[in-house]
This record gives structure tokens, sequence and C-alpha cells, in this order.
């Protein structure tokens, strides 16, 4: 037990001396390549086991012809260990420069193409997540071009339908100033109509503005979606006779929800103001709730005639208001995303299809539990 316990200390300390050796080489090449900390590696492991194979034979008093033996064996051991780091190191400094180039060919043009094939699972990994990051950068960059575009026609919208009442009030008051209206109280029931558009207009703006800041602050309660869409109708309804539109409501269930009342209120208003103001006289407007798993769908059918399909991506942007195809409303294209904005708040999803004769705008809302 003494020998074996002896030997052990001889390995041990030939093992330590090799390993603080290793460990001062691998501190001075710290910032050189991974392939010279790889040759060091193999070496302090080959040279952990030579040292301490060699202090345990001096120690064992081997022959000399025995000691040079395992000294040639030992080195041989050594060389094809060397050999293969450097080997290997070349193989995964080639692979970190390829995904280094690509890196920055990633900077340059907006696209990452991850090498065909990479030395180590670790590399292989990175490449894959750069060029998951890139999708989702390529992503946000046609997400954010979208808005800024959205909001380059907003802004030229607003203008055109701020310009129109201001020049009609400026008019009015003119007319009325120099007491050259032929019917003041005609007049004035006529700026009120466009001081209330005015003031719509910038009630849409500024719920629009607190959606996209992320301040819209919601007071969520529990009631029923049957309650939600007979107020809704019931709001809508003097517009509908107004235009000759019929507005019904159908299969609509007393699913639970927990929304904000006043917020899903506004939702249902500006889609069946919207319905109303594109189905023609005698068109209906449906108006539907049904539940879906977790979740009930709202659903608002009108009789537009359809919208064009390149267009339907782009129906809840800021600012959309449709081509020739669908006749531009009086509004500044602003209630959609409100209600988009509102819905998602929600934790819920909005979306739009066409259907035979019209479109059907659906709110998709998870069930109160």
């Amino acid at each position: 037990m003494r020998d074996l316990l002896l030997i052990l200390a001889y390995a041990a300390l030939g093992a330590v001396a090799a390993g603080l050796l290793g460990a001062g080489a691998l501190w001075l090449l710290r910032k050189r390549s991974v392939a010279a900390s790889l040759a060091v590696v193999a070496a302090v492991t080959v040279g952990a086991m030579l040292a301490g194979t060699l202090s345990v034979a001096r120690a064992m008093f081997l022959s000399s012809h025995d000691l040079g033996v395992v000294t040639a064996v030992c080195a041989i051991a050594a060389v094809i260990s060397l050999v293969m780091a450097l080997l290997l190191g070349r193989r995964v400094v080639a692979g970190s420069r390829a995904l280094t180039a690509a890196t920055r060919a990633f900077g340059d043009s907006d696209s990452f193409a991850a090498p065909r094939h990479a030395p180590t699972a670790e590399l292989a990994e990175l490449g894959r997540e750069l060029a998951a990051t890139s999708a989702k950068l390529t992503e946000s960059r046609e997400r954010e071009r979208a808005l800024e575009t959205s909001r380059r026609e907003l802004v030229a919208w607003i203008s055109h339908d701020l310009r129109t009442p201001l020049a009609g009030l400026r008019a009015m008051t003119e007319a009325l100033e120099d007491g050259v209206a032929a019917d003041p109280a005609r007049y004035y029931t006529q700026i009120r109509a466009e001081v209330e558009r005015l003031t719509s207009m910038v009630g849409d703006l500024f719920e629009l503005s607190r959606i996209q800041a992320g301040v819209l602050a919601l007071t969520p309660a529990r009631m029923s979606v049957y309650d939600l869409v007979g107020d809704a109708i019931a709001g809508a309804d003097a517009l509908a006779r107004q235009h000759g539109v019929c507005l019904i409501g159908q299969g609509v269930e007393p699913v639970p929800v927990e929304v904000d009342g006043r917020e899903m209120t506004r939702v249902l208003a500006n889609l069946l103001v919207n319905a109303i103001h594109r189905t023609p006289a005698d068109g209906t407007v449906a108006v539907a709730a049904h539940r879906e798993a977790d979740s009930v769908v709202l659903s608002v059918t009108d009789g537009c005639g359809g919208i064009p399909p390149e267009e339907l991506p782009r129906v809840f942007d800021t600012g959309w208001r449709g081509t020739a195809a669908r006749t531009p409303p009086a509004g500044a294209g602003l209630g959609l995303a409100i209600v988009r904005g509102i819905v998602e708040a929600h934790h819920g999803h909005a979306a739009v299809r066409n259907v035979p004769g019209g479109c059907r705008f659906e709110v998709r809302l998870p069930v109160a539990v």
C-alpha cells in the first residue's frame, strides 16, 4: 500500500507541474487563436502523462533500456496528439473565419448566409441563431418600411381632409361676417357639423397615438357578448336607417368575455359604421358572434362588393382607405387601425376576408374563464 501511495504521489507531482506550465502557457496565449489553445491543451495532457510516467519510472529504478522505451512511447503519443490538435484547431479556425466573414457580410448587405459546413456543433448552432436573427431583422425592417409608408400616407390624407372643412369653415364665417349669408341658420348648422367632423378626426388621432405608444389604459370587466353586440346594434341603428341599410344580428351566442366595455363598443361601432357606409341602400349588414374553442369570434358582414385581394393585407394599416373599387369614406382611414389596436390590447386578433357580395370583418377574443 505504501508503494502504491508513493507511485501516486510521484505521478501527481509530475502531472501538477505539467498542468501549471500549461496554465501559464494558456494565459500567455489567451489572445491568440483557438488552434494555439488546443495545441497547448494537447501538450499539457501528454506532458502530464509523460511527467507522471517518467517520475514513477525513475522512482522505480527502471533500467536505462526500459526507461528509454517508456520515453519513446510517450514521445510518439505526444507528437500524434499535437498533430491531431493542430488539425482540429485549423478546422475550427477556418469555420470561425467563415462565420466571421458571413457576419460581416450580414452587416453590409442586410442578409446572413450561414456557412454550409461548420466544424463543430456550437458553431453550427451559432450560425443558425444568426440566420434566425437575420430573418427577424429583415421582417422588422419590412414592417418599419410599411409603417413609415402608412404614416406618410396618413399625413397626406389628414392634410387633405383638414384642408377641405377648414376652407369651408373660413368661407362660411367670412360670409356671416360680411352679412351676405342668405340663410344664417343653415350656415350655423353646417359649421357645427364640420366642427364635429374635425373633433371626431382629432379624437381618432389621439386614440391611435395612445394605442401606438402602448399607453391605452383598459378597465376590463366580465360581460356577455350578447349584451355587447346588442348595445352596438342599438347605437348604429339610426345611421343604418338613414342610409337605408338593414342591420341585423345573426346567431349571437351569450359567451362571457372580459373586456373594456367602452373600448370594445368603439371597436364594434367603427366596424358597423364602416360597413353601413360601404353597403348600398337596401343592403344588409349582419353581426354575428359564436364560440370557437377558447375564443369568441365577432363578425360584421357588409355588402360592399368585396376588397381587391392585393389590398386585403393593408386593410388595418393606418390611413388605409381603399381604391376606386371601394369608395373612400369621409374619415381619415383611422377607424380600422384603431380596431386592430384595441383588439390586440385585449390579446385578440382582427382579420378580414371576402365573402359573396361583400366582406367580413372578424374579431377574435379570448373567452373569460
